[in-house]
């Protein structure tokens, strides 16, 4: 029996040095709670990135070093770091799970070539594993599985691979079995080498290496008959040799498992406990043997600027320089800190380089490479690596990097709409100015937190992806930027527009013994054709009624009384106002008395007209599994939702609907509830439609 000891020298290879070949770049994806960081941490100790394992439920876990994380013990924000392995570097990208931070998921798939998805071995599949598997195959990144937890109470292994096969169609086998389970969990038996593993040592940082026991033979050969089956199905020369039935050499296996993982045609599944330190050498192994290199991965598409012509960078370091911004973090003390993925060419700090999404140029002060919060300064990145740039000013997620005598733009990421509301003020005149910087920041920071101001109510709104997305970000507002805020639940913006056409007269006069005022109008208003017009105004007047100096100021008072209505107070919209006739007086006539006239004459069409109460009305898009379809149509129906179509994507259904904004606050609550976590939604405004009455009277206080 031979043993091994798992933590490999760490190598002195410089960025200019590195083999393509010789990197991975991965993001370790999972439900909330299944254990990514935990996996992670354990990842930089068997690689000597760090000498001491810190735990999340301690708040010491290395990838988590925001308080918000330590004190809630979830991660909340992606952080990268880089470690070596069997001579590979490989970059690595924690990401958060909890289903209000998907955002940093998603655009840390963009840039990775491969990922680990994390699966809880008593849950199995659960609802942000689907999630953050379909974002996987929206970019088409090659991963592995790990069923982690072996340890605990309830623990399945057989369960886990089932979920994959029916919860997200995966082409999945296992590549290791578990030796016992729960707290009998000893030892893990590779199917390809045949050979069972057991990690000792205070750490597990001691594998121990021998033959698999002889009454895990027969079990060994189903699954690595299993294993072939699943793997040909995606590799002919595999499946030549499957039909024909002649022997598979464990190297030909391995051929085949990785060209069919590169080409996103099957997933293999390993199997561990990361808080018992079990199994997690083996994973890195799996990364090294399985997940592609830059160099395996299809070459960078985009287009040149100007004349918005197709444009490819081949992945080497001899390339003109592009690279990718997918991510911003404040450093209290560098400042901004741009998150770049280098996909092809070199750039050393110093240097200007050209953002050509925003056709500016940039000055690059400094090159780092991160460790969680921590930097490391190097002189020059190449391609295929993930580094952060200081010095940035313009720069933000989703633009392209490049020299700009050879420019190119790369897709931008698409960002979910924010689905929750949240009105905030500050409590002083003096933290206004403060607030406003912090906003600005965390939108810098986070792309799916928007900020707007609500003219109408005069409330500052900020907007994200779930109460945990928004009381994050209220938390840091308090702490980091030391402002005294408070929070509370928006008003919805709701509109006023007329039924019918009407001719109204407008008359201004007042006479106080010397000059007075005079303006006559006389206007049309009637609904819009078109929902969505807003106000228009058309002046149609002949014969000089009104001198054409005096047109702009009627304009104006149609526009001043429009922004208040005669039932809530609420704008006015889809009106259209013509004026057809009107009167002045040659010394007594001025601007503002036919802006008033026309005022007067507006607010009274507004009453004669049938002024009623609009409401914004939502398009929005629910993705949800079929068992629970029902439920979801039934509360959709509930809210005066209308239900436009019904579609299936993958083994998930998609319903497209309206539903006004009114029915749908707090929804992303809702909906979790409803599906025990499972569906998702996204929605931006559609349009505005009437209130139906007995609504309409709640609205308005009337009974």
């Amino acid at each position: 029996m031979l043993i091994l000891d798992g933590n490999f020298k760490r190598m002195q290879t410089t960025v200019k040095e590195m083999n393509l070949e010789k990197l991975r770049n991965i993001g370790i994806i999972a439900h909330i709670d299944a254990g990514k960081t935990t996996t992670t941490e354990r990842m930089l100790f068997y690689t000597k990135k760090i000498h001491k394992v810190g735990e999340v439920h301690d708040g010491t876990a290395t990838m988590d070093f925001m308080v918000q994380e330590q004190e809630r013990g979830i991660t909340i924000m992606s952080a990268a770091t880089s470690c070596f392995w069997n001579d590979l570097q490989i970059n690595i990208i924690d990401t958060p799970g909890h289903v209000d931070f998907t955002v940093e998921v998603e655009r840390s798939l963009k840039v990775l070539d491969g990922a680990v998805i994390v699966f809880c071995a008593v849950a199995g599949v659960q609802p942000q594993s689907e999630t953050v598997w379909r974002q996987a195959d929206k970019y088409s990144v090659p991963r592995l599985a790990f069923a982690n937890k072996m340890d605990r109470v309830g623990a399945d292994f057989k369960n886990v691979l089932d979920d994959m096969h029916q919860k997200l169609g995966a082409n999945a086998a296992a590549i290791q079995i578990p030796v016992g389970a729960e707290e009998n969990f000893s030892a893990i038996i590779d199917i390809i080498e045949e050979e069972i593993f057991s990690f000792e040592g205070e750490k597990g940082e001691k594998i121990v290496r021998g033959p698999a026991p002889a009454e895990y033979k027969e079990k060994i050969a189903q699954a690595k008959h299993l294993l072939i089956e699943k793997v040909a199905e995606g590799d002919d020369a595999l499946m030549e040799l499957y039909i024909h039935e002649k022997p598979v050499s464990k190297e030909e296996l391995k051929r085949a498992i990785r060209a069919t993982v590169i080409a996103n045609k099957f997933v293999p599944i390993l199997c561990g406990s990361s808080l018992k330190n079990k199994g997690i050498q083996l994973v890195l192994d799996a990364v090294c043997d399985y997940l592609p290199s830059p160099l395996d991965m299809p070459v960078i598409k985009g287009f040149e600027p100007e004349s918005g012509e197709y444009e490819e960078r081949q992945v080497s370091q001899d390339a003109p320089f592009c690279g990718f911004c997918f991510k911003l973090m404040s450093d209290p003390y560098v400042g901004r800190l741009n998150f770049v993925r280098i996909y092809s060419g070199k750039v050393k700090a110093g240097e200007t380089i050209y953002n050509s999404s925003k056709r500016e140029n940039e000055r690059l002060s400094k090159i780092v490479r991160m460790h969680a919060n921590k930097q490391e300064t190097v002189d020059v990145a190449c391609a295929g690596d993930i580094v952060a740039f200081v010095g940035l000013k313009e720069t933000k997620t989703g633009d392209t990097l490049c020299h700009e005598d050879k420019p190119i733009v790369l897709e931008a990421i698409k960002f979910p709409e924010p689905v929750v509301d949240l009105a905030i003020e500050t409590k002083t005149k003096a933290d206004q100015e403060k607030l406003a910087f912090a906003l600005r920041k965390l939108q810098d920071e986070d792309p799916s937190f928007r900020v707007t101001y609500n003219t109408e109510t005069a409330q500052t709104i900020i907007s994200g992806m779930g109460q945990l997305h928004l009381e994050i970000a209220v938390d840091r507002i308090l702490r980091e930027f030391n402002v005294e805020a408070t929070v509370g639940r928006p008003q919805v913006a709701y509109r006023e527009s007329i039924r019918n056409k009407v001719n109204i007269t407008g008359k201004f006069i007042q006479q106080s013994g010397g000059r007075g005022q005079y303006g006559h109008v006389v206007i049309t208003m009637e609904p819009q054709e078109v929902p969505g017009a807003g106000i228009t105004f058309e002046d149609t007047l002949k014969g000089g009624a009104i001198p054409r100096e005096y047109i702009p100021s009627v304009k104006n008072g149609i526009v001043m009384a429009a922004k208040s209505g005669v039932l809530g107070s609420y704008p006015v919209t889809d009106v259209a106002v013509t004026l057809v006739d009107g009167s002045y007086h040659e010394v007594d006539s001025s601007e503002i008395a036919f802006q008033m006239a026309a005022s007067i004459a507006f607010t009274d069409g507004l009453r004669k007209g049938g002024s009623f109460l609009l409401e914004p009305i939502m398009d929005i898009e629910i993705v949800v599994p079929e068992e629970f379809m029902g439920t979801v149509i039934g509360d959709f129906n509930s809210r005066r939702g209308k239900l436009m179509s019904m579609g299936q994507r993958g083994n998930v259904r998609v319903l497209r609907g309206h539903v006004p904004l009114a029915e749908v606050f707090d929804y992303a609550n809702i909906i979790r509830s409803l599906t025990q976590g499972r569906a998702s939604f996204t929605m931006e405004p559609f349009c505005y439609q009437e209130v139906p009455r007995d609504i309409a009277n709640k609205v308005l206080g009337l009974k």
